[in-house]
């Protein structure tokens, strides 16, 4: 057996209304959830973004809990990547200066055998310090 999918990617944040207003305003993902002070969702193509407040998903549920998720968190950036098209790519370069988002790196990767090339992926960081990137999904020769 093979996991067919990943659903949700989790990134864990220091200001959830911050992060929010990031998410939805500067990369215009649609919200599906949010709990005060722990977490917000969001749809992103066929998953899900999970943003959580670390600190909030370390304690455990109570033991009459609805839910029983296990705690979990950590600290420290993460790192996540969305697949766009080279035009798309440029697009979103654009879009970030334009809203003095740093962009920290934007190259070309070296081709895999059988690629004329590597594809192009540029850099970026959300409030929370988590590394962000969008890629050409030929990169993993998908």
């Amino acid at each position: 057996m093979q996991p067919r999918a990943i659903l949700e990617s989790a990134l864990y944040v220091t200001d959830l209304d911050a992060a929010e207003a990031f998410y939805a305003g500067v990369l215009g993902l649609e919200k599906i959830g949010r709990v005060a002070n722990r977490h917000v969702f969001f749809k992103c193509g066929s998953g899900v973004l999970l943003l959580f407040n670390a600190e909030a998903t370390r304690q455990p549920p109570a033991p009459d809990a609805r839910l029983p998720v296990p705690p979990h968190g950590t600290t420290g950036q993460g790192h996540l990547c969305f697949a766009a098209t080279a035009d798309e790519i440029e697009g979103w370069k654009k879009h970030l200066e334009a809203k003095n988002i740093a962009i920290e790196a934007d190259f070309e990767w070296p081709p895999k055998p059988g690629q004329a090339r590597g594809g192009r992926s540029i850099y970026f960081r959300d409030p929370s310090g988590n590394s962000l990137e969008f890629t050409e999904p030929k990169i993993w020769n998908l």
